[in-house]
């Protein structure tokens, strides 16, 4: 019998260098089911005109054209950028990529929220690496969703490439200074972190859920295309479908 194949197209940050891995090795342990990748140009993350103009529709939507010409059956958008501009945003972004090429879509955000509100989540830690402003507006979005976010740890870092940069000794340190004061559950937001590799460490060590945004678009890719109950193991509770 021949396995169903499904193709995921994922958009991604220009200056991103660990989402494409981290999904291929993610979405590697599914039969049939492959990740393809369309770039559209994201360098800093900062709530100036210039940075925020980087997420205008126009330049997403010719994106996701591109990944219509591989024939994918979903389009993720794997980026936080709902954070700061307002997930309304990426609602909008989702129905447009839907009514120009007719592929449903998805976002890390739109997927991060389902998951806590499916789980009753109303309280988590936030881990970052951006600015202040940025963290800022995030906590703000956040709480206008009803949302209490306990504890919070950000970097500082504003240029995109950078983030991939970070050590893991360094995201531990946040998540661990997150953890120590109450968090009960810590999202990890940022697709250029190298960090949905240590999900699985950092909850067996703390005992409380991790979600990464980079896996939370991968976790509802998957839940799109029939796949949901297809455990991705070493990845954290969520991909193992224990949350």
């Amino acid at each position: 019998m021949t396995t169903p194949r499904n193709r995921f197209g994922v958009l991604t940050p220009s200056s991103n260098t660990a989402l494409e891995p981290l999904t291929s090795a993610m979405v590697a342990q599914v039969p049939g089911v492959t990740a393809h990748f369309s770039r559209f140009g994201v360098t800093e993350i900062a709530l100036s005109q210039r940075a925020l103009g980087q997420f205008d529709d126009t330049h997403v939507l010719a994106a996701a054209k591109l990944l219509a010409d591989a024939r994918v059956d979903v389009i993720g958008w794997s980026g936080t950028s709902a954070g700061w501009l307002g997930f309304d945003h990426d609602v909008t972004l989702c129905q447009r990529i839907k009514a120009e090429t007719g592929i449903q879509a998805t976002t890390s955000m739109l997927a991060l929220n389902e998951i806590m509100t499916e789980h009753g989540v109303r309280e988590f830690g936030l881990v970052t690496p951006y600015t202040d402003d940025v963290q800022q507006r995030i906590l703000a979005n956040y709480h206008a969703e009803g949302f209490t976010i306990v504890a919070e740890d950000h970097l500082g870092i504003s240029e995109n490439f950078a983030f991939a940069e970070v050590s893991a000794e360094t995201l531990t340190a946040q998540v661990r200074r997150v953890a120590e004061q109450g968090a009960p559950l810590i999202v990890v937001a940022c697709t250029n972190l190298n960090s949905a590799q240590l999900v699985n460490q950092w909850e067996a060590e703390l005992g409380v859920p991790v979600l990464d945004t980079t896996a939370t678009v991968v976790w509802k890719m998957l839940r799109m295309t029939g796949h949901e109950k297809t455990p991705v193991k070493g990845w954290g509770r969520l991909m193992e479908g224990r949350l």
